[in-house]
């Protein structure tokens, strides 16, 4: 094999083996940049769970005072739905 085929070759091997490393530091950077979005995701996810089961626990403490104390319930009747007391009188004023 002459000297400068060889070269050629090595010269084409090297521009394949630049040409292959780029490709793979833009996949491996967009690859790196899902990841952090991802992580953002699954942060502001975790973050409304954290809500939702804040409620939940409210939610369940509501329920669990409607289930067991009938001054609770009486108290939400009435305020809910205007309900009163035969000896009661209900003002209604508008804003």
């Amino acid at each position: 094999m002459p000297a400068w085929l060889h070269r050629i070759f090595l010269i084409l091997l090297a521009v394949l083996s630049l040409g292959v490393i780029g490709g793979l530091v833009v996949v491996l950077s967009r690859t790196r940049a899902e990841y952090t979005r991802m992580l953002q995701i699954e942060a502001q996810t975790r973050q409304r769970l954290a809500e939702i089961e804040v409620r939940l626990a409210e939610q369940e403490t509501v329920l669990e005072r409607l289930r067991t104390d009938p001054s609770y319930v009486e108290m939400v009747i009435r305020r809910r739905l205007g309900y009163a007391k035969p000896e009661e009188f209900i003002f209604r004023f508008q804003d």
